[in-house]
């Protein structure tokens, strides 16, 4: 058998008409994944502020803006519980993002303050972080199916 030289494997054009799309599988978000969790804070991030919103509204925003993912109120829930215990390590309060019972279901509250827009944006950014480090530690598997 001869050896294989490593030109072999030269690339060629696709054929004519060839599908360019390549979609993408849908993702079904879970809690605690940085992923889910960083569109999340982005929609917290347009939320309005000072008044209630209800969680489900949050939700099917969510879904409405990545129609390839589907979020749960119980992520996006996981979500806000999250960013409420890292406001409160931050600030030292409750009053920042606050969680209650509405008469239409689970809502949330964002302060109306100038302090929320620079504290949600590092939130962002931890997120971002979390997700490269996931990205580089697959890309640096040699095997990705196996355990560990």
């Amino acid at each position: 058998m001869p050896d294989v030289e490593p030109s072999s494997a030269r690339r060629r054009s696709l054929p004519a008409g060839f599908p360019v799309e390549h979609p993408s599988p849908p993702i079904i978000a879970e809690a605690g994944d940085s992923f889910a969790a960083l569109r999340v804070i982005e929609a917290v991030a347009r939320m309005e502020r000072g008044g209630p919103v209800r969680i489900d509204d949050l939700v099917d925003r969510l879904n409405a803006a990545h129609l390839d993912w589907l979020f749960t109120r119980r992520v996006v829930v996981d979500a806000l519980v999250t960013l409420q215990a890292n406001w409160m390590a931050d600030y030292r309060n409750a009053s920042g993002i606050v969680l209650d019972d509405g008469e239409r279901g689970p809502v949330v509250t964002l302060e109306d303050t100038s302090r929320v827009d620079p504290w949600i944006v590092r939130q962002a950014e931890r997120e971002v972080r979390a997700c490269r480090d996931v990205l580089d530690a697959f890309a640096r598997r040699d095997d990705p199916f196996a355990s560990g």
